[in-house]
């Protein structure tokens, strides 16, 4: 009778490697995560939020997607006015926008 051989064990290291690269998202979704790269992060998680509450009903969340709309289009002003303005980086980093935000004194979208 042949004898039966285990199924490849793996070290601590190994199995840990393999859950760390299933664990990793991938380069854009960590970018678009990113507070300083995305301005309007908390507008498209609270859409994204109400699809899944309201059953996927677009109707049902049109206030969310319109204030990401506006937010959209109010950070990508201010980046196209930087960049004209030689300011480098184009877009404000999460600190910049809260001091821009305040400066405002209500948030314009």
């Amino acid at each position: 009778m042949e004898e039966v051989k285990p199924a490849k064990e793996f070290c601590a290291g190994e199995e840990e490697a393999s859950r760390e690269k299933t664990l990793r998202m991938p380069m854009v979704t960590r970018r678009l995560r990113d507070p300083d790269v995305n301005p309007c992060l908390s507008e498209s998680d609270a859409s994204t939020r109400c699809m899944a509450e309201n059953n996927y009903d677009k109707e049902s969340c049109s206030s969310h997607f319109l204030k990401y709309k506006n937010c959209r289009k109010f950070w990508n002003s201010v980046m196209i006015q930087r960049r004209q303005n030689g300011v480098k980086p184009p877009m404000p980093t999460a600190a910049e926008r809260d001091e821009i935000l305040e400066a405002l004194g209500k948030m314009p979208y």
